[in-house]
């Protein structure tokens, strides 16, 4: 094959590894297992390694010297350099005005800066053939015999290729890891090395550091004999290459130093906190630690499992039929459960909470807490404890908050922030980064806040810290909770009071929750207010079960023949139960028992039973009330007889997906008449008939929004066929549990 059919086909040429052990090794027999070359070629010291090579098939051949190979090299052939870090230089010394034109160096070398320098100081300047890179790959064996042709499926490779590296060589090399399965990322030289000090060199550092400590403890010589898997799996890595690591250590000397000293500085603290007996900071160390490496572990399982299903996406396959009955309680109300964690980190004291959502959205916000320096224990089954900082404890993050698809976690923290001394950035995930952000921004901005939007109002928001905050008196253009806790919220850091007035009820679980942490909140018909510069004091919350999630099943139960459901311990705020009183009037049978106050908030058990709806003229007074359970109230009125109208809803359009377009296309799909309007849905339904089914079957793309993947899921109960939803991932953001509930109350659901 020529040099062009090589192109097309992502095949390189020839591939020359200098350095036959694990690492050249592995790329020789992965790339050969792979087709990805036309030969490879070895080059080792030692003649014997060029014997084992070749007899163990990792090479077709193999020389002592580079010299042997180099003339008879082309345009489109790889020379990859796997030898420890400080011996690069007298490798490229070799290549120097011997190395055919169009062919690629490359490196494996842990130390980019190093590497660069050796190029520099041979060639007078970084040649536009080299292209460093780095295989975060490997193992404790070392040499030829370890080389796997599988060591670089699903690893990275991170290349660092400079502004003059020429684009031709960077793609074949990126092609060549490609072809071994690993997944190639680029970053500046600089930062590899820096977060390679801090990941894998400092890691090193301590492990051989430990172990060396350990072997020289003359009172303690059967140490090594009773320690236990712990002890073995923290120290494996100092079985690594010694000679490797030296070379590491020297030529990435100042990042390796710099993380050195901040491990070393927080030993000290750890130290402090033994000696002293501080349990709160023991603890504080200890459960950010747990959650980020949980978060770690949650990545690469995640990052496995897509790999190995070769797909990154959940679909929901609900079959037709069937009815649902039991006695469930569905997880902790999402907006308490944030509130819970922001008020109790700022509060004075311990505050303990239960029925806290341990859903992605909800453990967005209270990592976000920790990385400012709050102390949370838990969650263990919904059970809380933080330590609160005070009004004015928080610290800086050690960098953005992220908060993944949450936009309640990034409208409220933005009020909060806005008082704080310290800058930060918010982020979120690609969906979250489309919704509109000056909604608070603009208030805010109005404090005298500082906050900066990307283009056209959209995350990431960026708050500048050290703001003096004036109260106002602020009329939201929009029904929104968010809005209205997130001013309130910066209220608690204004000079005078800081008031919001909404132009119909919303959730008023911040006002609640404030008043039972202490704080005076004066609200007036539609007007909250409260006075700056006060103090939370701890307590014990009591979470009850998400309305918004009860919803799916009191619709499942509504519209099934044969059901009969009881929701235990449901919040029944009265600014968020529009779900229960429009499906009321649409003639669901529904009673509340055991109606009861728990923490200020009214609960109570909810008992649901199948009866024929109809369609309904939905009072626009209730639309801010049960604005999160449309997508649900919409499967509702499908299967009710005659029309229902919905109007006053614009803000159904910028969820976490358009809801009304996306509800609209779906039912569409399944044979319903639905037509949009610029403020809500007209739907026709189809009940009233002796056809049990409403829908038909087919497939519905939820747009990656929950509320729309779980309703349509529960639309399957009255469906004539399969019920295929696509992007269901986000359905752990608030009801994680959600398809092994449905399955248990009778619902034929299957997660793929």
């Amino acid at each position: 094959m020529d040099a062009a059919g090589r192109k097309a086909s992502g095949q390189i040429g020839r591939l020359v590894v200098v350095g036959l052990g694990l690492i050249g090794g592995s790329l020789a027999l992965g790339l050969k297992a792979a087709s990805g070359c036309r030969e490879v070629i070895g080059v080792a010291r030692r003649q014997q390694t060029c014997e084992q090579a070749v007899a163990l098939g990792v090479v077709d051949r193999a020389v002592t010297e580079i010299a042997q190979v180099l003339p008879e090299l082309e345009a489109g052939d790889v020379v990859f350099v796997a030898v420890p870090t400080l011996s690069v230089e007298s490798v490229f010394a070799q290549l120097k005005d011997q190395l055919p034109a169009g062919v690629t160096v490359t490196d494996g070398a842990s130390v980019k800066g190093s590497v660069i320098a050796a190029a520099e100081n041979v060639w007078g300047e970084v040649p536009e053939f080299l292209v460093p890179g780095h295989p975060i790959a490997g193992s404790e064996q070392s040499g030829v015999t370890a080389a796997r042709d599988d060591l670089y499926i699903a690893h990275r490779i991170i290349l660092t290729p400079l502004e003059n590296t020429a684009s031709e060589y960077v793609q074949r090399i990126e092609r060549m890891w490609q072809a071994v399965g690993a997944e190639v990322l680029s970053m500046p030289v600089v930062e590899h090395d820096e977060v390679l000090a801090a990941t894998s060199h400092l890691p090193h550092v301590i492990a051989f550091g430990l172990v060396d400590t350990l072997a020289h403890d003359a009172e303690n010589e059967n140490i090594f004999r009773y320690a236990a898997g712990g002890f073995r799996d923290f120290t494996r890595i100092a079985s690594s290459d010694p000679v490797m690591w030296r070379d590491i250590m020297l030529a990435n000397r100042d990042a390796i130093l710099k993380s050195i000293d901040l491990y070393t500085s927080n030993l000290g603290s750890l130290r402090s906190a033994i000696a002293s007996g501080d349990s709160e900071h023991l603890m504080g160390v200890f459960t950010r630690a747990k959650a980020a490496r949980d978060h770690f572990t949650k990545m690469l399982a995640k990052k496995a499992y897509t790999e190995t299903m070769e797909a990154k996406e959940v679909t929901f396959v609900a079959q037709p039929g069937g009815a649902v009955n039991g006695d469930l309680r569905v997880p902790g109300d999402k907006s308490m459960s944030h509130r819970s964690i922001m008020l109790g980190s700022l509060a004075e004291g311990v505050t303990e909470v239960e029925g806290f959502l341990e859903g992605e959205d909800a453990l967005a916000t209270l990592q976000s807490f920790r990385d400012m320096g709050v102390v949370i224990e838990g969650p263990v089954n919904g059970r809380v404890t933080i330590h609160g900082v005070g009004v004015h404890g928080l610290q800086a993050p050690p960098g953005p908050l992220y908060v993944g698809n949450s936009g309640t976690s990034m409208r409220l923290l933005a009020g909060l922030l806005a008082g704080q001394q310290f800058d930060t950035v918010l982020t979120g995930d690609e969906s979250l980064t489309k919704r509109p952000m000056n909604r608070v921004a603009n208030p805010l901005r109005e404090m005298g806040a500082v906050v900066e939007t990307a283009e056209e109002g959209r995350p990431p928001l960026k708050i500048r810290g050290g703001s003096a905050l004036k109260a106002i008196d602020y009329t939201l253009p929009m029904a929104s909770a968010q809005v209205k806790s997130c001013v309130l919220l910066a209220g608690l850091y204004a000079d005078g009071e800081t008031s919001t007035t909404e132009p119909a009820p919303t959730r008023d679980h911040t006002e609640r929750m404030l008043s039972g942490f202490g704080y005076d909140v004066r609200r007036d018909g539609p007007r909250a207010s409260l006075q700056g510069g006060g103090k939370l004091a701890a307590c014990h919350i009591d979470v009850p079960a998400d309305i918004s999630s009860a919803t799916f099943f009191m619709v499942a139960a509504s519209i099934a023949p044969g059901s009969d459901v009881l929701l235990r311990h449901v919040g029944i705020n009265p600014t968020r139960d529009g779900a229960i009183n429009i499906l009321r009037a649409m003639g669901a049978d529904i009673t509340l028992e055991n109606t009861r106050e728990v923490g200020g908030e009214p609960v109570a058990d909810i008992r649901v039973r199948y009866a024929p709806l109809k369609g309904i003229k939905i009072p626009e007074d209730q639309v801010p009330l049960a604005i999160d359970e449309f997508p649900a109230i919409f499967v509702a009125a499908s299967c009710a007889e005659g029309e229902t109208v919905l109007t006053g809803a614009e803000e159904l359009r910028v969820k976490e997906s358009d809801r009304i377009q996306a509800m609209a296309d779906g039912l569409k799909v399944l044979g319903v008449d639905a037509e949009p309007t610029r403020d809500g849905i007209v739907i026709q339904g189809k009940g009233g008939s002796d056809q049990p089914a409403v829908f038909g079957g087919g497939e519905v793309d939820s747009l990656g929004d929950h509320r729309i993947a779980m309703s349509f899921a529960v639309a399957a109960l009255r469906a004539g066929a399969d019920i295929r939803i696509k992007h269901c991932a986000n359905v752990a953001t608030s009801f994680p549990n959600f398809a092994e509930l449905a399955q248990g109350a009778g619902m034929n659901l299957e997660v793929r």
